[in-house]
């Protein structure tokens, strides 16, 4: 459990690639600017960072706008779990606290998120 873990902000394709290959299990959320339940995921990633081992990084697919069909982004949040550089998981289910994403991430990657 890392006390001062928290999601970093990454801005394209490229550095998305960057971070995922970067880490073994990676959590990312894709959010736009102004959505309120985006807005208010970014506190309960800040936990979820903070009491797992798994990375986490927010991400605008308006910066990019290539990363929407290549991630069949529908809507935001849309938080997508990386394993050794693949997707192995997706929940785009609006705002969720910090329990239902730690319950995700046992079911998907039950080695990081029992920090």
């Amino acid at each position: 459990m890392d006390e001062s873990a928290k999601p970093a902000g990454i801005e394209d394709g490229e550095a998305l690639d960057a971070f995922v290959d970067e880490h073994d299990v990676a959590l990312v959320e894709f959010y736009t600017k102004g959505c309120e339940r985006c807005n208010a995921m970014v506190p309960v990633l800040g936990n979820v960072a903070r009491v797992t081992d798994v990375s986490i990084a927010l991400l605008n697919p308006g910066n990019d706008i290539t990363l929407v069909d290549r991630f069949d982004i529908r809507s935001v949040p849309t938080l997508v779990l990386f394993k050794d550089g693949e997707e192995v998981g997706r929940l785009a289910e609006g705002f969720m606290q910090t329990e239902a994403v730690v319950a995700f991430l046992e079911d998907h990657v039950p080695e990081a998120a029992a920090a």
